[in-house]
């Protein structure tokens, strides 16, 4: 059985992570989108929304419809600017990314959980 460092291993994921494509990508387009105040605002808020709807459904709960409603109409406005669409297009692509990493992970170690 090889002695592997499992806190090496883990590093050197997290630097794989930084020199990937869509960690850089989603990394200068963040940075980009987020100069703008009135963006980062609109962006803000639509986050926080989205995070809230989230939650209801994680608990089960109903959500919202005039936050799903406001949502859309947030998203409608924020995607006609072209940075702001490929900010989401990117942070999508980010997170399957990082999800992908995660359901490895899970898939390793579910027999102990």
């Amino acid at each position: 059985m090889e002695n592997t460092n499992v806190y090496d291993s883990v590093n050197d994921l997290a630097n794989a992570i930084k020199k990937s494509k869509e960690y850089i990508e989603y990394k200068e387009i963040k940075q980009k989108i987020m100069k703008d105040q009135e963006t980062k605002k609109k962006i803000d808020e639509f986050e926080k929304i989205r995070y809230e709807e989230q939650v209801l459904a994680i608990q089960g709960e109903k959500q919202s419809e005039e936050k799903m409603k406001k949502l859309q109409e947030l998203y409608s406005i924020l995607v006609k600017n072209p940075d702001v669409k490929n900010y989401f297009d990117i942070e999508v692509r980010f997170n399957v990314m990082i999800a992908d990493i995660n359901k490895i992970i899970g898939e390793a170690i579910k027999d102990v959980l």
